[in-house]
């Protein structure tokens, strides 16, 4: 039997030609997807646009806004084109130039790379992954030119093959051209998140946001980590963006692959402790592509990252191309919600308090947990006190976040256990709360004689003051 009641757990759905039909949009939102991403590793601008107005349309007639991610591609070394594969020997010489001419002669095969710095960068003994990680060289020698390999993990190598370099610090820039056009499109087109690749640092983010700034977008960013630079500035990064994603495509290819889990752990603990959304991202579902249902595997996959309490699992390959992309958000939204019911706890946790208004709203969520409360009722013009309690993990209470805010109603699509509902504010608190909680009565989210815990301010002496209130629904 299907579990009942609000999912926990945001599930993020990257639109691709599987996907991007305006009647497969609504199917897809209706089947409870929370943000749809956008990756512009493949997307044109006119593209963009196009989507953007499909994802508002669709949104409309389910009647439920969801949020609009572009992921921009970032700096990225590629090999060039070669007229035909090149298939590799175990133990081959084999060279990687960075100037024209530069070729080995006949002796010495080689193929261009896109990025001139890379023997200024590189050491020789450093280690040269080709292809997601299938080829692997060692660095033997290096001059102004070219960098001279031996072929360690043989392969076929093709034209544009994506090359990565763990441990190499890459002197390539943050936002290229390309990422700030594509930014630019965001930005008209109203996109409420921005996901920076191959964020290394903390300045890299803050290079986004100066962008966004000039451009006055409310957009919020998201730290994509993929390298040892991040892990190693992991913590710097959180605090900084306004949510991270643990990109596990890249970041298992750059780091020794029974280190992921450990790095996915770590980077949700660290979230939790800081307040920040966290989503797991990549091959969650991916025999999905070609299969109706998912491998054990994969159950336990998502089952862990729902275990950890992170706030979304996402969707790549699965719902752009794939075969199957209403089952896979309803196979995200199925194991979501039984290991949610069964009583799982996350890391045992507790985030940062800092300021007094956090530490009252942990009261709110102390009270909500201790009472069983049947929701938290809040009110929020930027979607900070949402995230606030949400960070806290209420154990049984779902968030119910009211705000005036269309973008921020969307934005809060990402935070865990929050459901955003859009009203009107009046300038009478009281009057506010009563309509908030006659809107959950009428949507079946509580019913009379439940208890709600509701953080609202409320008039004192001709002025608002925050308050934490427990009411009984009437």
């Amino acid at each position: 039997m299907k579990p009942t009641g609000l999912r926990r757990t945001k599930i993020i759905f990257t639109i691709g030609p599987a996907t991007d039909s305006p009647e497969m949009l609504e199917q897809v939102i209706r089947a409870g997807a929370d943000v749809c991403r956008i990756n512009m590793a493949h997307a044109k601008h006119d593209y963009v646009r196009q989507v953007v107005a499909r994802v508002r349309e669709a949104s409309k007639k389910a009647e439920r806004e969801i949020a609009i991610m572009m992921d921009v591609k970032g700096p990225e070394i590629r090999t060039g084109d070669v007229a035909t594969p090149i298939e590799l020997k175990p133990g081959e010489i084999f060279d990687f130039t960075v100037k024209p001419g530069a070729q080995g002669g006949e002796e010495v095969r080689s193929v261009d790379v896109n990025y001139r710095d890379l023997v200024n960068d590189i050491r020789v003994g450093d280690t040269v992954l080709v292809d997601n990680g299938l080829i692997r060289f060692e660095v033997l020698e290096k001059n102004d030119a070219k960098i001279r390999c031996k072929v360690l993990i043989p392969g076929k190598l093709g034209s544009r093959r994506h090359i990565n370099l763990p441990g190499v610090r890459i002197n390539l820039p943050a936002l290229t051209e390309k990422d700030v056009g594509d930014v630019k499109v965001a930005v008209e087109c109203g996109i409420d998140f921005i996901a920076l690749s191959f964020v290394r640092e903390p300045n890299d983010i803050e290079k986004l946001r100066h962008l966004l700034d000039d451009l006055r977008s409310p957009a919020r960013i998201i730290a994509k980590i993929e390298d040892q630079q991040a892990i190693n500035n992991l913590q710097d990064i959180i605090k900084c963006c306004d949510a991270l994603m643990v990109a596990r495509g890249d970041l298992g290819i750059e780091c020794p692959f029974e280190d992921l889990p450990i790095i996915q752990r770590r980077a949700v603990k660290t979230c939790l402790t800081y307040g920040k959304p966290v989503i797991i991202a990549t091959h969650m579902l991916e025999s999905m592509i070609t299969s109706p249902m998912p491998t054990r595997a994969e159950v336990s996959d998502v089952s862990n990252a729902v275990f950890e309490q992170a706030d979304c699992v996402m969707l790549s390959g699965e719902t752009t191309v794939g075969k199957f992309p209403m089952q896979c958000v309803e196979a995200f939204d199925r194991i979501s919600r039984r290991i949610e019911i069964s009583g799982a706890g996350g890391l045992g946790v507790q985030p940062q308090l800092g300021s007094d208004q956090a530490k009252m709203l942990r009261s709110a969520v102390v009270m909500a947990n201790e009472l069983r409360a049947a929701g938290i009722v809040v009110f929020t013009r930027r979607g900070f006190v949402a995230q606030g309690i949400a960070a806290l993990r209420p154990e049984c209470s779902p968030i119910f976040a009211f705000t005036n805010m269309p973008v921020v109603l969307r934005q809060m699509r990402l935070l865990r256990g929050v459901e955003p509902i859009y009203a009107t504010f009046g300038s009478d608190p009281e009057n506010t709360v009563q309509k908030a909680i006659g809107m959950l009565t009428q949507a079946g989210h509580v019913k009379p004689g439940d208890k709600v815990v509701v953080v609202s301010d409320i008039l004192a002496s001709d002025r608002l003051i925050n308050s934490i209130q427990l009411r009984n629904v009437e």
